[in-house]
C-alpha cells in the first residue's frame, strides 16, 4: 500500500482554499477513483493525468487508486488541481519521495503530452497559499511572473512535468524543445478566455488610455464638465453627464483613467487577482499597475454588470472595473433591473453573490461614470434646437434612471452643444492630461495624508459620520447646504456627499478646511443647479 499528498488551492471567487490533495494505492483491480466534490472539467482530470504520466516517462500503477480532495466540502472547479494529483500519485507509486511533496502547494493543467499549461487565478491562488503558511509553489512557467508578485514565497516555473519529477527526484533536468518564435504559443491560451474581453468592455488593459492617444486637450470647450472629471477623479466620485449626442460626454470618459494616479502595490495586486481569475490577465504584463477601464454595451444583463453566472459565478464590469472606471454610455438604455444592482456595489465596494452552491465575494470598489441623452432624440432644453419628442416620452425616458441611483452620484453636470467658435478656435485649447493628472496627484496626497490611519483611501470612502464628527468645514460654510437639506433639495446621505466633494475641492484648491467657495462648487456639481460660482479649481485659475 502506498500514500502521498501534496497540496493544491480551490478558488471561490477571488478567495482561495488550500485543498490537500491525497492518493492512496491498494492492491485490487486497477480503477481510478476521484472523490471530493469535483466538477466535471475535474473529474476528466483522470484522463488528463494517466496520459501525462505514461508521456512523460512514467509508469502508471497497475493497482485500486483513490484521489481524495480535502476538505471535501469544499467545490472544487477547473484544471489547475492536474499537477498536484499526478504527483501525488507519483509519491504514492514512489517514484517521488512522499516526503518531498508534503510541504509543495502545485497549480497548473497538464496535456496529454507532459507539458504544464497555465490556468485562471495564479495570483489569489498563491497569495491564499502564501495566507495559509506555505513558502513554496510549483506553477506553469509561463504564469511564474505573476506568482512571484506574492512576497515571502518560492516560485518553481515547470514547463512539463518531466521536469517537475527531474528537480523533486535530484535527476538532470531535461531539456524542452521550444514552439518556433514565429509562431503563437499554445501554452498561453489558459491565460486568457476568448470573447471576454468584448463581452465586458474591457479596454486598454495593462497600457494607460493616453498612451493610445487620448489626451483631454482633445476635447474642445466643456469646462464645466472637465472640471467635474478632474474633481471625480481626485476624489473617486461618480459622475453623471447629460448632454446632446456628440457634445464630448463619451471623450471625457474615455480620458478620465489617464488622469488617475497609478495604482499602489496592494491596489495592483487586487485589480491583477480579479483579472486573473476573469481570464482578463495580458500575457507578458503580469501586473495590472494603472487603472483599468471598463464600457459594457447598454445589452449587457445584470449578471454581466454584478456577476454571476451558471455554474461558478464569474466576476461582472464592476469587479473588472475595480480600482478604476467603469462607463455606461446611454444609461437610460440600460435594463433598469441591471442598474438597480449597482446599488449595493456603489455603497459597499464589493459585490456578493449567493448561489445555493456558496456565497462569493467580489470587490467592487470603482468609479461610475453615467452619459445620458436628455431625451430620445438629444434635443431637449437646447435653445437653439427643436425636440421632437413628446412631453410623456422625454419623462419616461428621464425616469429610466432610478431616484435612489442617481441619489449616490456625487457630480452631475449638462454637457452644452460645442459651438462653431470654440471648434474652429486657433487659440490653445483645454489644459493637456499630464498638466491635469498633476494636480489630481497632488489632491490624492493631501487626501492621504488626512486620512493616514484609516481604512479609507479617497475622499468618496468616507462615511458621513466621520465626516461630520473629524473633518469639519469651515464654520458657517455648509448653511446652504443645509438649508437645502430643509427644503428636501438633498437627502441625508446627498448633504454628506456635497461634504465630500467639498474635501476634493479643498484639496485641488490647497485649503486646509472646505471654505464656502468650495461647498458651494461642490453644491454646483451634486445637484447641477447654476449657482453663479466659477465652475473652475482655486489651484487651476
Amino acid at each position: 500500500m502506498g500514500f502521498a499528498r501534496t497540496c493544491s488551492v480551490a478558488l471561490v471567487g477571488v478567495e482561495g482554499v488550500v485543498v490537500e490533495v491525497q492518493a492512496d494505492l491498494e492492491p485490487g483491480v486497477a480503477a481510478f477513483t476521484l472523490v471530493g466534490l469535483p466538477d466535471k472539467s475535474l473529474t476528466e482530470s483522470r484522463d488528463r493525468v494517466r496520459a501525462a504520466v505514461v508521456n512523460s516517462g512514467g509508469e502508471w500503477p497497475q493497482k485500486k487508486l483513490t484521489v481524495g480532495l480535502s476538505p471535501a466540502s469544499v467545490p472544487k472547479a477547473g484544471s489547475g488541481f492536474d499537477l498536484a494529483v499526478a504527483c501525488a500519485v507519483l509519491g504514492a507509486a514512489e517514484r517521488i519521495d512522499p516526503r518531498v511533496l508534503a510541504d509543495l502547494v502545485m497549480i497548473g493543467e497538464l496535456g496529454l503530452d507532459g507539458r504544464v499549461r497555465p490556468v485562471r487565478g495564479i495570483l489569489p491562488a498563491v497569495l491564499a497559499a502564501a495566507d495559509a503558511g506555505y513558502q513554496q509553489v510549483v506553477v506553469p512557467e509561463c504564469a511564474a511572473a505573476e506568482a512571484v508578485l506574492v512576497p515571502g514565497v518560492s516560485v518553481l516555473g515547470v514547463r512539463s512535468l518531466r521536469q517537475l519529477i527531474a528537480v523533486l527526484t535530484d535527476e538532470p533536468v531535461p531539456e524542452e524543445d521550444t514552439d518556433d518564435q514565429d509562431r503563437p504559443d499554445p501554452m498561453l491560451a489558459g491565460l486568457r478566455v476568448p470573447g471576454t474581453g468584448a463581452a465586458t468592455g474591457m479596454h486598454g488593459i495593462g497600457a494607460a488610455p493616453h498612451d493610445q492617444g487620448h489626451d483631454l486637450a482633445d476635447v474642445v470647450g466643456q469646462h464645466s464638465a472637465r472640471t467635474a472629471v478632474e474633481v471625480a477623479a481626485a476624489g473617486g466620485h461618480h459622475l453623471f453627464l447629460e448632454g446632446p449626442p456628440g457634445a464630448g460626454k463619451t471623450m471625457l470618459a474615455e480620458r478620465l483613467p489617464s488622469i488617475l494616479p497609478p495604482l499602489d502595490r496592494q491596489a495592483s495586486l487586487e485589480v491583477t487577482a480579479v483579472h486573473s481569475v476573469a481570464g482578463l490577465l495580458p500575457p507578458g504584463r503580469p501586473l495590472i499597475d494603472t487603472a483599468p477601464y471598463c464600457a459594457p454595451h447598454h445589452s449587457a444583463t445584470m449578471q454581466a454588470l454584478v456577476g454571476g453566472g451558471p455554474g461558478t459565478a464569474r466576476p461582472g464590469a464592476v469587479s473588472l472595473s475595480h480600482r478604476g472606471v467603469l462607463f455606461l454610455d446611454e444609461t437610460p438604455e440600460f435594463s433598469g433591473r441591471a442598474l438597480d444592482a449597482l446599488r449595493q456595489p456603489l455603497e459597499a465596494g464589493h459585490v456578493v453573490i449567493a448561489r445555493s452552491a456558496g456565497v462569493v465575494r467580489f470587490p467592487a470598489r470603482f468609479l461610475m461614470v453615467l452619459a445620458a441623452n436628455p431625451c430620445p432624440c438629444g434635443r431637449f432644453s437646447q435653445t437653439n434646437d427643436h425636440c421632437d419628442c413628446p412631453p410623456a416620452a422625454v419623462r419616461r425616458y428621464q425616469a429610466r434612471l432610478s431616484g435612489p441611483l442617481l441619489d449616490r452620484v456625487d457630480l452631475r453636470v449638462e454637457v452644452d452643444r460645442v459651438t462653431r467658435s470654440e471648434l474652429t478656435a486657433s487659440a490653445p485649447r483645454g489644459e493637456t492630461t499630464s498638466t491635469v493628472a498633476g494636480r489630481v496627484r497632488a489632491a490624492r496626497e493631501r487626501a492621504a495624508a488626512r486620512l493616514a490611519g484609516t481604512p479609507w483611501r479617497t475622499n468618496s470612502e468616507v462615511p458621513g459620520r466621520e465626516l461630520r464628527s473629524r473633518w469639519h468645514a469651515v464654520p458657517g460654510a455648509m448653511d446652504d447646504a443645509e438649508r437645502g437639506l430643509e427644503r428636501g433639495l438633498l437627502s441625508a446621505r446627498g448633504l454628506d456627499r456635497v461634504l465630500r466633494v467639498a474635501w476634493t475641492v479643498a484639496d485641488l484648491s490647497g485649503h486646509d478646511r472646505p471654505d464656502a467657495s468650495d461647498v458651494a462648487l461642490a453644491l454646483q456639481l451634486r445637484t447641477g443647479v447654476p449657482r453663479g460660482v466659477p465652475m473652475t479649481i482655486g489651484a487651476a485659475v
